[in-house]
């Protein structure tokens, strides 16, 4: 009997772990991907927005090579130098499509509602941040970054309607923050504006403020703020564009 029981379980382990496998395989989530199925799914995505990118990469790859080739003309070691330019223009193809996907990304989402989510994401692990912690219902949002280079917070939309939305998240912000400057910042193309592609920099350059211990206090006291603001129906991520799937996130953020 016990022996019975033993194999069942045994087989029960080995079909849960089949099921993970195959979820896994058949999943989109980074999380659940391989270096080697990310950076074939990177190179996907980014090649939908960036036709150059195969050509880029292979210049990438052949350059130092063939600056080996070169080389070995005059100092003799062309097995050595050839394996050496191969793994350097690796090195650079891989980093051509990182800053190509990067790119690619910011293309994809310009314009869209929320898109500041995707340059938040982009920041440091120093960094946490919390998208949409406010929003109105013309899909105007407030966001929010903390790091060492203070607490931030990013507003998105409508200049005019935004103005009251981001000064009363200053307002919360400064009576938990304990004398600790919030620094705003508005994402936009226009004048005094920050544009999405350049709003992962212009935090990261922010002047060193806070310490890892004062991150984490703040950090503590965001969440008792947080926990007593009500559920806000947004979504998560930049919002759809299309006249019929952005009307349903218009009524989602009505309650509706």
């Amino acid at each position: 009997m016990a022996k019975t029981d033993a194999k069942d379980a045994k087989a029960q382990l080995k079909a849960a772990k089949q099921a993970e496998k195959a979820r896994k395989k058949s999943s989109t989530d980074p999380a659940d991907m391989g270096r080697v199925r990310q950076i074939i799914r990177a190179y996907q995505l980014t090649h939908e927005h960036d036709k150059q990118l195969p050509l880029l990469m292979l210049g990438a790859f052949l350059l130092p090579i063939v600056l080996g080739l070169v080389i070995s003309l005059f100092w003799p070691h062309p097995i050595y130098l050839t394996f050496l330019g191969v793994m350097v223009g690796l090195l650079l193809a891989m980093m051509m499509l990182a800053r190509r996907a990067k790119r690619a990304t910011y293309k994809r989402y310009a314009g869209q509602a929320g898109s500041a989510e995707v340059a938040l994401q982009m920041l440091p692990k120093q960094w946490v941040s919390a998208p949409a912690i406010a929003a109105n219902r013309h899909m105007d949002a407030v966001h929010r970054t903390l790091g060492p280079g203070g607490l931030v917070l990013i507003g998105e939309g409508e200049p005019g309607r935004l103005k009251p939305l981001l000064a009363s998240e200053v307002r919360k912000h400064e009576r938990v923050a304990y004398g600790v400057k919030v620094t705003t910042i508005v994402m936009g193309d226009k004048p005094g504006q920050v544009p999405l592609d350049k709003l992962t920099d212009h935090i990261r350059k922010l002047p060193k403020t806070l310490q890892p211990a004062q991150i984490t206090d703040i950090k503590m006291r965001l969440r008792a703020l947080d926990a007593v603001r009500p559920q806000l129906p947004v979504p998560k991520g930049p919002m759809p564009t299309s006249p019929r799937q952005a009307k349903g996130s218009r009524q989602a953020m009505r309650g509706r």
